[in-house]
């Protein structure tokens, strides 16, 4: 028998998360059975998404119950196998959630080569964030070279992986991020063009701002935000315009809703601009998984793709971390260190 820690969800937020809405509990897991492998988490992930997986609406996938261990990705090792694919000490990454031990049947794992990149890049920019940039800007919203693209939450772990892809591709590259620091790093690092900072901007400065760093207008718009960003983008788009909208982490916790435009005012601007909105969801693309590696591992594996990671030690401190995510606090990837490095436990 193993012990397990975890953090369940405790209760349902009315309104933003709060720490009251998770539990830490442990609980013992058996030996795995034919077929199955026990593994010992090393890295979580920590993922807006989770926010809207707190929630008991409909949604494209289903809630976490109550009770029930936080979702999410993870690396782990495995420390005792009776499945023919999985040895003991493999890499894997999985969907085993906020807990420092799981059992897995083997299903929707993908194992993870340490030689090739540090084994945390396949929660960030070998993984699901990654990923979801390339898709954004690939198929979602395609750009070209020469194009004017803008990346909200520009240094977070979509947005800085879209932007450097973007300036690769030949774009010009506007970045909105909150903070000084974070514009700096976008400029100086990741080569954006020119970073806004909207901790120091108000919608209609912002706007402002757009216009000049964009005067022809923004042919592609890489959405994480809505909030006062999308507002101050719509204006901006040029005709024939694309959006890939990705998520919009302004409301999910039913705030900011006094920053949205209008319907009527956006519908126009979608109709009059003849623009191209689409929103996705990456899971509905993994069949691009090779496409994408094609392009973004070399980058990485190079030093070409600038990374940068906002690492919390314990998982008994990822619901602080993860409240501090939806607020911005982090810088590039979020991560939680649950564990010690494979062959140290």
């Amino acid at each position: 028998m193993t012990t397990a820690t975890s953090i369940v969800l405790a209760s349902r937020p009315q309104g933003p998360a709060t720490l009251e809405n998770f539990r830490l509990e442990q609980h013992p897991l058996p030996d795995p059975t034919e077929g199955e492998l026990l593994v010992r988490v090393i890295w979580l992930s920590l993922d807006p998404y989770m926010r809207g997986r707190m929630d008991d609406g409909p949604s494209y996938a289903a809630p976490v119950a109550l009770g029930a261990v936080m979702t999410g990705g993870a690396v782990a090792e495995v420390v005792a196998s009776r499945h023919p694919g999985f040895a003991v000490g493999d890499l894997v990454m999985g969907a085993f959630g906020w807990t420092t031990h799981a059992i897995s049947d083997g299903a929707g794992l993908r194992k993870v080569d340490p030689r090739l990149a540090p084994p945390q890049t396949a929660l960030g920019v070998l993984g699901m964030p990654g990923m979801t940039a390339w898709v954004g800007l690939t198929d979602i919203a395609p750009m070209k070279p020469g194009e004017t693209v803008v990346i909200s939450a520009a240094t977070g772990a979509v947005g800085s992986v879209a932007g450097q892809l973007a300036k690769a591709r030949g774009a010009r590259v506007i970045g909105v991020a909150g903070g000084p620091e974070k514009c700096v790093w976008a400029t100086s690092e990741l080569g954006y063009d020119v970073c806004l900072d909207h901790h120091a901007l108000d919608e209609k400065a912002l706007r402002a701002a757009l216009r000049e760093a964009a005067p022809d207008g923004i042919d592609v718009y890489f959405e994480n935000v809505g909030g006062k960003t999308l507002a101050a983008v719509m204006p901006n788009m040029a005709t024939g315009g694309r959006i890939a909208l990705c998520g919009m982490i302004a409301w999910y916790s039913g705030q900011n809703f006094d920053e949205a435009l209008p319907l009527p005012r956006v519908w126009s601007t979608i109709l009059t601009r003849r623009l191209n909105v689409r929103g996705f969801i990456v899971s509905d693309h993994f069949d691009r998984s090779g496409a994408f590696a094609a392009e973004v591992a070399p980058l990485v594996m190079s030093g070409r793709m600038k990374l940068r990671e906002t690492v919390t030690d314990g998982l008994e401190n990822a619901p602080a971390a993860f409240l501090s995510l939806l607020e911005g606090g982090n810088f590039g990837k979020a991560l939680v260190r649950v564990g010690p490095d494979a062959g140290a436990a």
